[in-house]
């Protein structure tokens, strides 16, 4: 999972899996879900992120993380 800040769009793009999108649907207004040709969610996509999550701090909680 990748978590990529555009400052200049302030938007943030939440990638779940490098697998390519072939289809998006806006879940929410200012907030697109792509999904892979086969259903699965790959990424969200948040416009305006600054004015609708708290990017000031980044927590994490149990995630399973293995050594690269």
């Amino acid at each position: 999972m990748k978590l990529n800040y555009y400052p200049e769009t302030d938007s943030l793009y939440i990638e779940l899996t490098s697998d390519p999108g072939a289809s998006v649907v806006e879940i929410a207004p200012g907030v697109v879900a792509d999904f892979s040709s086969d259903g699965r969610l790959v990424g969200l996509d948040i416009d305006h992120a600054s004015k609708v999550a708290d990017l000031s701090q980044l927590v994490s909680d149990q995630l399973p993380l293995k050594n690269a």
